[in-house]
C-alpha cells in the first residue's frame, strides 16, 4: 500500500493544479488519480484548436495571477503557438437586445491592464501537465471504492493497487459517484438551458473586448479568441461564443443549416463586429446549478465542478473553482509551516535521542486534520455563496421577458454604468477580488 499526504481524484485542470501547488508550492507528498491516458493527452500537444476541448474560458485577473504564481504563465503557452498569446480581456461591452441598458467597461479606467485572459482548457491543461516533475501521476486508472478510516483515505484503483492518503480531494468534476460514498449530498437546480459553443470569425478586429449580450433568447457571450475555421485562421478577428438558449430552441438552432444559423446568429447579435463571415462545429451541455453541501467529509474534500458547477453567465464557475484551489494551497503551507515550526521547538527540547526518534515517527504533518478541513470550508463559504447567488441571480433576471423585471434589469444597467463606486465593486466581483483580504489587494488596482 502506497501511502501520501494527499491523492486528487481527477486529471482534469483543476486536478492537474492542485496537484502542481501542492506538490511544488507546498511541497507535500501528492498523488494525481487520472482516468484518461496522459500519453494520448500528448498527441495532439500542438494543437491549439479549443475543439480538441469545447470549453474556452475566461480567465480573471486574479485566476491568471494564481495560476502565475504556482508556475503556469500564460505566456508560455505562446511559446508553443507560434508566439501567439491568449488573447486579454481589456474591454467588457454588456447590453440588453432591444432596451437601453448599456454597460461599458475598460481595464484602463482601474488602472490593470487586463480584466483576465481567454484560453483553451485543453491548452492550459497540457501545459500544466506537461510541467509537472513532483507528484506522482497514475494513470489512466479508475477509482473503484473509497474507504475513510481514523488515520487516512483507502482509495482502491482498477489495477487492484490501494493508496492510502491522509487528505482525499475529490476534482472529478462530481461525475463519479464518490462524492456521495463519502456522504457528501449535492443538489441540483436544472435551468431548463443549453449552452451552445463555437467559434466564429467576424469582420472586424476584436480589439481585446469581450461582450455579454442578453436576448429574449437567453444570454449571449463573445470572448476575443483566434481560431482555425476551415482551414482559415482568425487574425484578430475571431471570438469564441457561448449562446445560452432555452433547451427546445437549442435543438431547433443545432438542427439549422450553416448559413440559417449565421442568419440567426447575427440577428441576436447585431452588427457591432460586422458580419460573421465563418462558424466552427458546434457542440453543446445542458446548464444547471449543482451544489454540494457540505464540501467536506472525514478527510475528503470536493474542489472544483464537484464542489458547484455554475451557469456560464458572467464566467464564474471556473474562477470560483480556482480559488477554491489557490485557498487549499495556502492553508496547507501555513499548516505544514506552523507544524514545522513546532517540530523544531519540541525536538530542540528533546533530551533522549529515543524520545527524538518516537517524535519523527509519530507526528508526521496531517494534511486531512479535521482543523484544517474546517478552516479551508469556513473560508470558502462567503465567496462561494456570493458568487453562486450572483450568477443565479443574473441567469433569472436576464432571461426574464417579464416586463417589470426588464424595466429594472435596464434600470440597473443604466445606474451601475452612472455610478463610479458601484461599477468599481462590480470589476472587484467579476475579477476574483471580491472578497480578497487587504494584504494582498495591492494585486488589482481596482480594488
Amino acid at each position: 500500500m502506497k501511502s501520501v499526504d494527499v491523492a486528487i481524484i481527477g486529471g482534469g485542470i483543476v486536478g492537474t493544479v492542485l496537484a502542481k501547488g501542492l506538490s511544488e508550492k507546498v511541497g507535500l507528498a501528492v498523488a494525481l488519480i487520472d482516468a484518461a491516458d496522459p500519453q494520448q493527452c500528448r498527441e495532439s500537444s500542438n494543437d491549439f484548436n479549443p475543439f480538441t476541448d469545447t470549453r474556452v474560458i475566461a480567465l480573471a485577473r486574479r485566476t491568471v495571477n494564481e495560476l502565475s504564481d504556482i508556475g503556469l504563465n500564460l505566456e508560455d503557452l505562446a511559446k508553443q503557438h507560434n508566439g501567439e498569446l491568449p488573447p486579454k480581456i481589456k474591454h467588457i461591452e454588456v447590453s440588453d437586445k432591444g432596451h437601453l441598458g448599456l454597460l461599458h467597461l475598460d481595464s484602463k479606467d482601474y488602472h490593470i491592464d487586463a480584466f483576465g485572459q481567454v484560453v483553451s482548457l485543453s491548452a492550459l491543461t497540457r501545459m500544466a501537465i506537461s510541467t509537472n516533475s513532483t507528484y506522482h501521476h497514475i494513470a489512466p486508472a479508475k477509482v473503484i471504492t473509497v474507504t475513510q478510516q481514523k488515520d487516512g483515505v483507502n482509495v482502491e484503483l482498477d489495477s487492484g493497487e490501494t493508496l492510502t492518503a491522509r487528505l482525499l480531494v475529490l476534482a472529478d468534476g462530481g461525475r463519479s459517484g464518490l462524492a456521495q460514498q463519502v456522504g457528501i449530498a449535492k443538489t441540483i437546480t436544472d435551468y431548463n438551458q443549453t449552452a451552445i459553443v463555437f467559434n466564429v470569425h467576424v469582420q472586424m478586429p476584436h480589439d481585446n473586448k469581450a461582450y455579454e449580450r442578453f436576448t429574449p433568447s437567453g444570454p449571449l457571450a463573445f470572448l476575443p479568441f483566434d481560431s482555425e475555421i476551415d482551414g482559415v485562421k482568425a487574425k484578430g478577428n475571431g471570438f469564441s461564443v457561448v449562446w445560452t438558449v432555452e433547451t427546445d430552441t437549442a435543438k431547433s438552432l443545432m438542427a439549422l443549416s450553416k448559413t440559417e444559423f449565421v442568419k440567426a446568429l447575427q440577428g441576436a447579435f447585431g452588427y457591432r463586429q460586422g458580419r460573421i463571415l465563418r462558424v466552427s462545429e458546434l457542440a453543446s451541455y445542458p446548464l444547471a446549478l449543482a451544489k454540494a453541501e457540505p464540501i467536506m467529509s472525514h478527510r475528503t474534500l470536493v474542489v472544483g465542478n464537484a464542489a458547484q458547477a455554475l451557469h456560464p453567465i458572467a464566467g464564474q464557475g471556473f474562477n470560483l473553482g480556482l480559488r477554491d484551489l489557490s485557498t487549499l494551497i495556502a492553508i496547507l503551507d501555513t499548516s505544514q509551516k506552523a507544524h514545522k515550526k513546532q517540530q523544531t521547538v519540541q525536538k530542540g527540547e528533546e533530551n533522549s535521542a529515543s524520545k527524538l526518534v518516537q517524535a519523527c515517527v509519530s507526528d508526521r504533518f496531517d494534511a486531512g486534520a479535521f482543523d484544517i478541513l474546517t478552516r479551508y470550508a469556513n473560508e470558502r463559504i462567503r465567496d462561494r455563496d456570493n458568487t453562486i447567488t450572483l450568477t443565479d441571480t443574473l441567469v433569472r433576471t436576464f432571461s426574464n421577458q417579464y416586463f417589470p423585471t426588464v424595466i429594472g434589469r435596464n434600470v440597473s444597467l443604466l445606474a451601475l454604468s452612472m455610478l463610479p463606486q458601484a461599477k468599481k465593486a462590480f470589476v472587484k466581483r467579476t475579477t476574483g477580488y471580491g472578497e480578497t483580504s487587504q494584504v494582498n489587494r495591492g494585486r488589482n488596482a481596482a480594488c
